[in-house]
């Protein structure tokens, strides 16, 4: 559904739909773990910041209304992927 959605309070990366279920994605890559892995860097406060970016893209984006609303996580690291499903 959208790629790189901004606004002025942030962006989401990735918003995805299948049906009436809206999954918000949340993209995040490192070369090496030197600074930890990606997924942690999904803090409370980016968690808190996606939601309400979430509500918004919904209110002014979505074409139809949403049954279920998802907050996945991709992981990339090295090269490895990692979907972290129901994620927050």
């Amino acid at each position: 559904m959208a790629r790189n959605w901004r606004c002025p309070e942030g962006e989401l990366d990735l918003v995805v739909r299948r049906g009436r279920l809206y999954v918000f994605v949340e993209v995040k890559s490192r070369s090496s773990e030197a600074f930890g892995f990606p997924a942690e860097a999904v803090t409370a406060p980016k968690r808190a910041r996606i939601r309400r970016l979430a509500a918004r893209w919904l209110e002014q984006e979505a074409p139809a209304r949403a049954r279920e609303i998802r907050f996945d996580v991709v992981s990339m690291l090295r090269g490895d992927l990692e979907v972290i499903e129901g994620a927050f």
